[in-house]
């Protein structure tokens, strides 16, 4: 990443240490997406969040940076990635935080899952699971008015046949997502409740899919706050500032299991 210095006096801007990354960010991206591309949406995210422009330039850049990595568009109407800003301290910082949309694309890169579903239940929908040596879930959405979410679930089905499915009631969703968000009263959990909540689910069962490293990888950069090497724009490991814990680790299952304990998490 080239130094920035100031010109006739102007400190950098956010808009700037973007463009000094052009570089950096080309090298990151996938084939599927231009650097072009993902320059414009980064400015326009900037453009559409103004307290963005107000984030420290390690934690903007180390946000945009792991956008870029998983090649998932960040603050786009596609819902794959939010660029978040939260006070740390005094401090307005930038929070990385996956989406629905994008948890579902990085599942399915990993060619492990044929498929992976989330949604919500609403008080006058049929809806039952079981446990045990033959799980099942069963859900029929109501045909006239459904009423209010109460409960979300997420499942999986490999491509070899094994599958499992989470469930969470609305209070578990909440109660996670507090403890574990920096950014739960605002950014899409305020404006996308229902997409965050489905997310949140999915991520909790597929810690129980015998996925590739990447995708734990990734799993676990959700909710993260990273800065950059001003020399590499890399991120630098161990260089997360947010005081919360963003991952849980769990040993993978060494075959597809047929479904998730009822107090899995």
């Amino acid at each position: 990443m080239q130094q920035l210095s100031s010109q006739q006096g102007r400190k950098p801007t956010i808009r700037d240490y973007i463009k000094s990354m052009e570089g950096e960010i080309a090298k990151a991206l996938p084939s599927v997406m231009t650097p072009e591309r993902f320059t414009r949406i980064a400015l326009s995210a900037v453009s559409a969040t103004p307290k963005l422009a107000e984030c420290t330039p390690g934690s903007f850049l180390g946000a945009l940076m792991a956008a870029a990595q998983l090649g998932l568009e960040p603050n786009t109407p596609l819902g794959q990635a939010y660029l978040i800003p939260y006070k740390n301290k005094n401090v307005m910082q930038c929070q990385f935080q996956i989406g629905y949309k994008g948890l579902i694309d990085l599942a399915y890169r990993s060619g492990d899952v044929a498929t992976v579903q989330a949604h919500a239940v609403y008080e006058n929908d049929f809806f039952e699971y079981e446990f045990g040596l033959e799980p099942y879930i069963r859900h029929k959405p109501a045909a006239g008015e459904r009423g209010k979410p109460v409960a979300y679930y997420g499942m999986f089905r490999l491509t070899n046949g094994g599958s499992s499915f989470k469930v969470m009631s609305k209070a578990e969703v909440i109660e996670r997502a507090r403890k574990y968000s920096r950014s739960y009263d605002k950014g899409p959990w305020t404006s996308e409740f229902d997409e965050m909540a489905k997310k949140t689910v999915l991520k909790a069962v597929l810690k129980y899919a015998p996925l590739k490293s990447d995708f734990a990888a990734a799993a676990a950069a959700d909710g993260g706050t990273f800065t950059v090497d001003s020399e590499t724009g890399e991120i630098l490991s161990g260089a997360i500032l947010a005081d919360y814990e963003i991952s849980e680790p769990e040993a993978a299952p060494s075959a597809a299991p047929s479904a998730a304990p009822d107090n899995a998490v």
